[in-house]
């Protein structure tokens, strides 16, 4: 079944286009949960610790694919909107290439120094050796996890995306079965968990790398293979996915101010209660990831072909359906609170109140967080990447990360479930002035 960017979305045609992009982000979001579950449960608390602080830098470095995905497949659904299907494929071409040895580049500089990235982060005792193992074996797979990231965004504006939700659901279920296999079966703990994420990460990195190269496909995205690189292509590309790059490097900084704090308040069971944290928001922001994925291909395209009738329509539905999303996942987040928190961690009492009691806190952020990120991935759409990137930045580098070091001297440890939650106001507030701003320069 192919999804054609052109033509009218109404709020059924938007539901049934984007499914298939949120399956996808939901599937893919599960690598790091299933992981969190076989060790807390099976290995123990403290490689469960190592796992969390060093989980940020591996996601920073996914996050470069995720930046040449949207920013690039922004710029080739808007240059298919204006009807130049050859530029496209080169400019495509020339991003993938660049993820492959920037990808390989970056592995093996972070490979080498990660005995000292795991001190800094603020690894102590038995938790140094199993934070170095579990990062230098997952770090192997960096490549594949950043070409993973970045063919999201591609297989939808090639009209396929249930190829990338077929690719998502086959990398878990591999994920889930090795870490079963390894952990379980062949007693492996830490280093077979690894072994497990990194294949699985290697399986959805090259299965698009195969089929973009393959006779069987015959979508409108194909290699050039001899194609020049464009530098000022490739320049509009990462200026287009910098709010991707800069609100998920943000968000994984914060991450590390959360665990740094954490450690500073209640030590090693503040660490583990926020990384189980962070799995069931991951969740529950790929709903809201997903479906920016997905839209922002429609709405570049539209923007390319000059459809600005469409371009508003796009977005009062977009604000109807995220607020309908955001007050379902809340509901769903707060009732699910006690039973993710025993999943994780039922064998510790303290630590099962612990994590519930920041879970409830934490996740009222979903009322409203849904806006602030569609709000970025707007103006990625638009081919506005210093907009898009001005709101991902405030949002979580300049407002949670104060929020998170001045609310604990009002609050308390509260004050640190809370910091989210007061960052999401303050950037709503500066995501309509954003969106109200632009209205006569984009015409929506």
């Amino acid at each position: 079944m192919r999804i054609e960017l052109s033509g009218h979305y109404g709020y059924g045609r938007i539901v049934r286009t984007m499914l298939p992009v949120v399956a996808m982000m939901l599937v893919t979001s599960i690598y790091s949960i299933v992981d969190g579950l076989f060790i807390s449960n099976f290995i123990g608390s403290t490689p469960f610790a190592a796992m969390n602080i060093i989980w940020p830098v591996l996601a920073i470095i996914g996050t470069l694919g995720l930046m040449l995905g949207s920013g690039g497949s922004a710029l080739v659904s808007k240059t298919l909107g204006e009807g130049d299907p050859e530029r496209a494929c080169e400019i495509f071409s020339m991003i993938v290439y660049l993820a492959i040895i920037a990808g390989v580049t970056i592995a093996t500089i972070v490979f080498i120094l990660m005995p000292q990235i795991v001190v800094l982060l603020g690894s102590k005792g038995e938790m140094i050796p199993h934070a170095i193992t579990y990062g230098r074996i997952l770090t192997v797979a960096m490549p594949a996890f950043i070409l993973q990231m970045m063919f999201q965004s591609f297989f939808m504006t090639a009209e396929k995306p249930q190829l990338g939700t077929r690719m998502s659901i086959i990398s878990g279920c591999i994920n889930i079965g090795l870490d079963a296999l390894f952990i379980l079966v062949f007693g492996w703990g830490l280093i077979g968990a690894a072994i497990a994420t990194a294949l699985a990460l290697g399986v959805g990195g090259l299965y698009p790398l195969f089929f973009f190269s393959s006779k069987k496909n015959t979508t409108h995205l194909q290699f050039t293979r001899f194609a020049k690189m464009d530098w000022r292509a490739v320049g509009r590309s990462c200026t287009n996915g910098l709010s991707e790059f800069v609100g998920n490097i943000a968000f994984n900084l914060v991450g590390i101010a959360y665990n740094w704090q954490l450690m500073r308040f209640i030590g090693e069971d503040g660490v583990s209660a926020y990384g189980i944290l962070l799995y069931f928001s991951f969740i529950l922001a790929a709903l809201f990831i997903g479906y920016n994925t997905g839209m922002t291909q429609v709405i570049a395209y539209n923007y390319g072909a000059g459809n600005k009738e469409e371009l508003s329509s796009l977005l009062r539905k977009s604000i109807v359906l995220i607020g309908i999303g955001g007050i379902m996942i809340t509901l769903l987040a707060e009732t699910g609170a006690p039973v993710i928190s025993r999943m994780f961690v039922g064998y510790d009492e303290t630590l099962t109140a612990l994590t519930t009691r920041a879970l409830h806190l934490y996740m009222i952020s979903f009322l409203i967080c849904g806006y602030n990120l569609f709000c970025s991935a707007w103006f990625t759409a638009l081919n506005n990447g210093v907009v898009s990137a001005t709101a991902a930045f405030a949002r979580t580098l300049v407002f949670e990360m104060s929020c998170i070091f001045i609310l604990p001297t009002i609050l308390g440890i509260d004050g640190v479930w809370l910091a989210v939650d007061f960052a999401e106001i303050f950037a709503l507030i500066l995501s309509v002035i954003l969106i109200l701003g632009f209205r006569k320069r984009y015409g929506y």
